[in-house]
């Protein structure tokens, strides 16, 4: 039979969580390999190999993100069966947060130093959003992961055409991510309407401009 976790147990293994997530190099390992080892390295300029590593630090902090969001909206969900697919959707996007990292450290770069805040703050919304109901967080879930698809789509027309390594790991988080959002709305999510997605929107762009920079 399942243990009932105290307040103090869950604030220490989602402190603990945070930390694995926000630590560069830390002892997080994935499921699935990477897409990016059965390929070869790209030969690229200095000036593609700048940019390829900006553009996979703005996934990576997409990933830090979507670790917060789940972690936070699993922590306040009602159901038992919301809280199970939240915590496994988390588990899903370690796979990313790994090979993202792995990409910056091959293009000889770093992770965003302003990862905590953009943790902190996801956090916060999906815990305020799991507080409001398990169809408004997972709601929020199908609409982040629109955005994020969004941003993957773009990605992939700016990579270095030669850079197959970057190009495959983008590749199968954009397949990812377009299930996470099917299955959150076909599990009852809300359906945003565009006026909310634009906000969302204005949020995300804050994120992937100081990201790509910072």
């Amino acid at each position: 039979m399942s243990r009932h976790l105290s307040l103090i147990d869950n604030f220490i293994i989602n402190a603990d969580r945070a930390l694995r997530t926000l630590a560069a190099g830390s002892d997080m390992t994935c499921e699935r390999p990477s897409p990016a080892l059965p390929l070869d390295e790209a030969d690229l300029d200095d000036s593609e190999r700048r940019h390829a590593a900006a553009l996979m630090r703005v996934n990576h902090t997409g990933e830090v993100c979507a670790q917060a969001l789940y972690q936070g909206q699993a922590l306040t969900a009602k159901l038992p069966q919301v809280r199970n697919e939240m915590e496994h959707a988390a588990e899903e996007e370690i796979d990313h947060l790994v090979w993202c990292q792995e990409r910056i450290d091959a293009l000889g770069s770093h992770t965003s130093y302003l990862n905590p805040v953009w943790y902190g703050l996801s956090f916060a919304i999906g815990a305020g959003a799991g507080l409001v109901s398990d169809k408004i967080s997972l709601g929020f879930v199908a609409a982040t992961e629109d955005q994020v698809c969004k941003h993957l789509q773009s990605h992939l027309q700016q990579l270095p055409v030669t850079d197959l390594r970057s190009r495959a790991v983008v590749e199968q988080m954009l397949a990812d991510e377009a299930r996470h959002a099917d299955m959150a709305l076909s599990a009852g999510g809300y359906n945003f309407p565009a006026s909310v997605k634009g906000i969302m929107t204005l949020v995300s762009k804050a994120m992937t401009q100081t990201s790509y920079y910072i």
